[in-house]
């Protein structure tokens, strides 16, 4: 079993379904509604658990209704909770999302206490990242506690994964530490000034990357799958799997949890973000964001379906 640590946010997912994306002062009547745990960080923590990988989250929530909750949550997909820790003023985080009769999304976050780890939280949790298979980390949190935990994942010579998302400015000398990068288009755009449209533009954004330290570059391209590039001339396209879209919110934390889980349990890359592209996939089918990560079970039987054609 591979150990994964997942350095990042928590949120209460509120989430309503509408016909069409609100306009500027526009009130739309949508439903039903629905609240469950959330947060990229929380996300990609449960798609992790739910392949069988044994996960500790770091985080931090409010001493409120929604951080009990959020433990419960936590524990009940058999995550260890050790360095989920308690914010004595702020609140637990909220996310605010709509989702279109088109399965599109539009997500207004407040981070509330998640956006308070700080770099002296994440040093508490030294321990369990340098027993990690691998640990993940996205820009959903304090950009000092991402700094953090790539100094630790360094030192002890653990592989990060760094999902880049929600993209905000960090500094670059973190991406010497990173293993694998995780854009989709949008923050590979913002991360290197090259606009991602296409396999050619995709090669020049992870060309850039690669020349900032990352060894292995994966940008997520949605329902057409992912680019991979590790250096050279030209990179791999690996097509995604076609479902039929319910709610494309979370897709991109599905596959960031399968991948660390299949990296964790040692499957090599090309297997991994196959393994990756397969979890995002199934989570689209269903509606929500932790809630609709797919089990182990679910994800077998899915990459057995399509083995078959």
């Amino acid at each position: 079993m591979g150990t994964v640590t997942v350095v990042g946010s928590y949120v209460v997912d509120l989430m309503s379904r509408t016909p069409h994306m609100p306009k500027v002062g526009e009130t739309v009547l949508g439903g039903p509604f629905r609240m469950g745990p959330g947060g990229k960080g929380g996300n990609q923590a449960v798609a992790a658990a739910r392949q069988g990988s044994q996960v500790t989250m770091v985080t931090k929530v409010g001493k409120d209704d929604f951080g009990v909750i959020a433990r419960q949550n936590f524990k009940r997909e058999n995550i260890d909770t050790s360095y989920v820790l308690v914010d004595n003023v702020e609140s637990t985080g909220a996310a605010l999302i709509a989702v279109d009769n088109n399965g599109d999304n539009m997500i207004v976050v407040a981070l509330g206490a998640c956006g308070k780890l700080s770099a002296e939280d994440v040093a508490q949790t030294e321990e369990a990242i340098k027993n990690s298979s691998i640990v993940l980390v996205q820009l959903e949190t304090n950009i000092e506690a991402v700094q953090k935990t790539a100094e630790i994942t360094k030192r002890h010579n653990i592989p990060l994964i760094l999902n880049p998302a929600p993209y905000q400015e960090f500094p670059r000398e973190i991406l010497k530490a990173v293993a694998y990068i995780t854009p989709n288009e949008t923050e590979a755009t913002l991360l290197t000034g090259v606009k991602v449209t296409d396999e050619g533009s995709a090669l020049q954004a992870a060309k850039v990357m690669y020349e900032l330290g990352v060894p292995n570059v994966i940008i997520t391209l949605g329902e057409k799958g992912c680019y991979y590039y590790n250096g050279g001339e030209k990179g791999i396209l690996y097509q995604g799997f076609k479902v039929q879209a319910v709610d494309t919110t979370g897709a991109g934390d599905a596959f960031n949890g399968g991948l660390a889980h299949a990296l964790a349990e040692g499957k090599n890359l090309e297997e991994a973000i196959k393994y990756a592209n397969a979890v995002a996939a199934l989570s689209v089918t269903k509606v929500g964001t932790a809630p609709a990560m797919p089990s182990k079970q679910e994800v077998a039987d899915f990459l057995k379906y399509f083995a078959k054609d």
